[in-house]
């Protein structure tokens, strides 16, 4: 199996806006987000389907969404943290966790043509890593 482009940014060969890693997972902002703080948490292990996860893993990536989702509450100040799985971008499993206010909000989903505002994902990252460790 070639390696994903989330294995890459794992291994550190892809730059990433990193918010969060431990041992089995690891937390990023997404390129594209659908709102600011748009965040991936994704197993280090490989592995297409999140239902394929080896039983500590799946509950690892639990684990680390509910931490993303309560640091993302506690600096955007939104309604509510959305969580969705999706499994169609990229063949590695991955949550996507991000803050809205509306239903309209949570299901918009972005232009994948448009390039990535890398001063804006810069600036979100440091809100969130700066206002405490997740």
């Amino acid at each position: 199996m070639t390696d994903s482009v989330f294995t890459k940014i794992i291994k550190d060969e892809l730059p990433s806006f990193k918010l969060y890693e431990d041992d089995k997972t690891i937390a990023i902002l997404t390129i594209n987000p659908s709102q600011p703080g748009h965040t991936l948490v994704i197993p280090k292990k490989q592995i297409d389907h999140i239902d394929d996860l080896e039983p500590e893993d799946y509950q690892a990536v639990w684990s680390t969404v509910h931490k993303v989702s309560k640091k993302l509450k506690e600096v955007f100040k939104r309604k509510r943290i959305g969580i969705q799985v999706v499994g169609i971008e990229v063949p590695h499993a991955h949550v996507h966790v991000l803050p809205f206010d509306t239903l309209e909000e949570y299901l918009f989903v972005p232009d994948p043509e448009n390039q990535p505002d890398l001063s804006a994902l810069e600036e979100v990252a440091k809100k969130i890593t700066e206002s405490a460790i997740i």
